[in-house]
């Protein structure tokens, strides 16, 4: 009875000892990025600043390593760089959000732009007037 009784009492403090280092330990992947998470979270962005990297005014943030994307985020939330949607957005957004998009855009690579030509000018005809 005594060996049952500490068997018992063996698997329970085990148990427990597991429980505990397992909520100590936090998640398993605690501090890397989501990938899938930062591609969620890109529809916000990519509203403005494509996917495809093409540039219509808005810059582009595929393929920026990183530290890069996070730096630029971290100087909107700290106001160093002026522009108050953007600040907005960076307020917003925890550390571990700002990670997961940078992991994200970076994986998309560089920019794939397509130039749009420019409007191909008319000859004008000759007239009396420009020759």
């Amino acid at each position: 009875m005594i060996v049952t009784v500490l068997r018992k009492n063996a698997v329970s403090l085990a148990a427990w000892v597991a429980l505990i280092a397992h909520l100590l330990a936090g998640p398993a992947q605690a501090g890397t990025p989501d990938i899938a998470y930062g591609e969620y979270l890109s529809n916000e962005c990519v509203t403005c600043h494509q996917r495809s990297g093409n540039y219509n005014g808005i810059p582009s943030i595929t393929g920026w390593p990183q530290e890069t994307f996070i730096q630029a985020l971290n100087s909107y939330r700290w106001r160093e760089r002026q522009n108050p949607i953007m600040q907005t957005i960076a307020d917003q957004l925890s550390d571990d959000d700002m990670a997961a998009l940078a992991l994200y855009f970076e994986s998309l690579g560089p920019p794939q732009m397509s130039i749009e030509p420019e409007p191909e000018k008319k000859a004008e005809r000759p007239t009396a007037a420009n020759q």
